[in-house]
């Protein structure tokens, strides 16, 4: 929602890195280069002028002058200037001394209510807490179904009354809902409000009777982020009308330009509570202000990413893989899909690849990156043998044609996915191995002064030399034979495999012939000439030549 924004904002601070030095003019000029990213945002003009002017106060300062990277602290500014805008930190629920506490959801028809209400009972599921949902809205079509489908995904009773489509009284089932959350022992009680294409009177006194009778802990007020400055009109009149602690903002996945998450908590003094980014229930979360405001300058949301993962991967799971790449049992095929069915727990690659710092300088490149190329590569590894995922070595060519036709990708896609495993297995092990630079790893070192010890030991020790002479060599074999065997049978026969000693030759051997091929040379009669064996590995210009003249004669 914030990329025209982002982009806009990491141009203008792109232009003032590496100057020494800021003057007023640079300021002015960055202060109005600000000023026109947030209009087009459609933020309100109120909260441009307020925020420009705390920036431009703060700039013109010592704050500015006096740092060592002036450029670095503009943006230090502007985040800190943003995070004020946001709502300052985050706001959590306010829990009621005796359960159950109830939470009241209003908005207009169209923000997002009823999925939302199933979304915020999943969150507090997951915090430990057991809510139940209450239909309230009777007035939309299939208000009451829908709501039913959706707890029941979520694992959440729904108190449904009435059956909804103009028929039942809102303000007699919220009423009811607590007494049946005390029997029920639920210990909170989300109230789905019905809303309107529009603000009317109607609307507003129903709001007004139900908030009358259940005496909510916290109103919440739905707002739909892609209307833009309707939504700031539209949470002013419901302030004034019904009132309401928080808001929540949906679609913040959607396209549109996010004016009204910058303007609605400076024009009604509400901060935002929660945030919805997506279809799935799983995608709601804390609103947190400093975290969409390093988002917005590019420089990343990591905290959000950690806390993802923690939700999604097996501590025991991780933990296990983790010791097998440090033990040296190497990274596997089948490690690199159980990887990948814990990344795509996390949601779109896109979102997670958003987080990092710097997504916005890489939005093209990032956009390249989809979930069908994880889909395909699970697919082609799921498509070899066991064997194949833990000794990728193996697979030649028939078996990548066979891979590929399993899983319907070229077998070009199958060997380049084996060439990148390949790649990124050895840096694995170069990091493990202390082989980066600058990287340290504690407990290596210690390892690795031992194997190079080990191996100044190995070098060390000289072999000893073999004489060309065969009577010389079959000495050298019986003194090495008599230092081997000692207390053994001189006169055996040798094993199965053949005579000991050099040049050892099998058992079963006639009489009279020597059983070690030395001693049989050493008992030749001098001077007799055997003919030289051909030389095919050697180096013509190295090999005898016997037509070639003494140059003395």
């Amino acid at each position: 929602m914030f990329e025209t924004l982002s982009d806009r904002l990491t141009q203008v601070f792109s232009a003032l890195r590496g100057r020494g030095r800021l003057s007023a003019a640079d300021i002015d000029a960055t202060c109005r280069e600000i000023r026109i990213a947030l209009l087009e945002a459609d933020v309100a003009l109120p909260v441009v002028r307020q925020f420009i002017a705390r920036v431009k106060e703060r700039a013109s300062g010592e704050e500015v002058s006096a740092a060592l990277n002036p450029a670095q602290q503009v943006i230090k500014i502007v985040h800190s200037e943003l995070v004020g805008i946001l709502g300052g930190e985050a706001r959590r629920l306010r829990f009621a001394k005796v359960p159950p506490t109830v939470i009241m959801l209003a908005g207009l028809q169209g923000s997002g209510k009823t999925t939302l209400a199933a979304k915020l009972a999943l969150w507090l599921k997951g915090q430990g807490n057991t809510p139940m949902l209450v239909a309230a809205d009777l007035q939309r079509p299939n208000a009451v179904q829908q709501l039913e489908v959706l707890g029941e995904r979520a694992g959440v009773p729904v108190y449904a009354p009435f059956p909804g489509n103009g028929v039942g009284d809102p303000v007699q089932a919220a009423r009811q809902s607590l007494d049946e959350a005390r029997r029920r022992q639920q210990n909170m009680v989300i109230i789905d409000t019905a809303g309107r294409l529009g603000i009317d009177e109607e609307m507003m006194a129903q709001a007004r009777a139900i908030r009358d009778a259940t005496e909510p802990d916290e109103i919440l007020f739905v707002v739909d982020a892609m209307i833009g400055q309707d939504a700031v009109a539209t949470a002013r009149a419901f302030l004034d009308g019904v009132g309401y602690d928080g808001v929540v903002l949906t679609k913040l996945d959607g396209d549109a330009r996010g004016g009204a998450a910058l303007s609605i908590v400076q024009l009604t003094d509400r901060p935002i509570m929660f945030a919805s980014a997506g279809e799935k229930l799983e995608d709601f979360d804390l609103f947190h202000p400093d975290r969409m405001a390093s988002r917005i300058l590019d420089l990343g949301d990591v905290l959000t990413l950690i806390e993802q993962a923690e939700k999604a991967f097996d501590a025991e799971q991780t933990a296990t893989l983790a010791g097998r790449i440090v033990s040296g049992e190497g990274f596997t095929l089948e490690d690199f899909v159980e990887q990948l069915s814990m990344v795509r727990k996390l949601g779109p690659i896109g979102n997670l690849l958003g987080m990092l710092p710097g997504a916005a300088k890489n939005r093209e490149l990032l956009s390249q990156v989809s979930d069908r190329d994880l889909d395909r590569a699970e697919a082609i590894v799921r498509s070899m043998t066991p064997e194949e995922r833990r000794n990728p070595k193996i697979i030649n060519g028939s078996r990548r044609a066979r891979i590929a036709g399993g899983s319907g990708v070229s077998i070009s896609e199958v060997a380049q996915l084996v060439t990148n495993f390949f790649e990124g297995q050895k840096q694995m092990k170069a990091m493990f191995a202390g082989g980066i630079p600058g990287l340290p790893m504690p407990g290596l070192g210690a390892a690795r002064r031992s194997a190079a010890k080990s191996a100044r030991g190995k070098k060390g020790k000289k072999k000893p030399a073999r004489s060309g002479d065969p009577r010389r060599a079959g000495q050298t074999a019986r003194s090495d034979g008599s230092q081997g065997q000692g207390g053994a049978d001189p006169g055996g026969k040798g094993g199965p495999s053949g005579a000991a000693g050099l040049g050892g030759l099998p058992a079963n051997l006639p009489d009279g012939f020597p059983e070690n091929l030395a001693e049989g040379l050493a008992g030749l009669q001098p001077g007799l000439n055997f003919p030289s064996p051909s030389q095919p590995n050697v180096p013509a210009a190295f090999r005898g030549n016997p037509k070639r003249r003494d140059p003395k004669k």
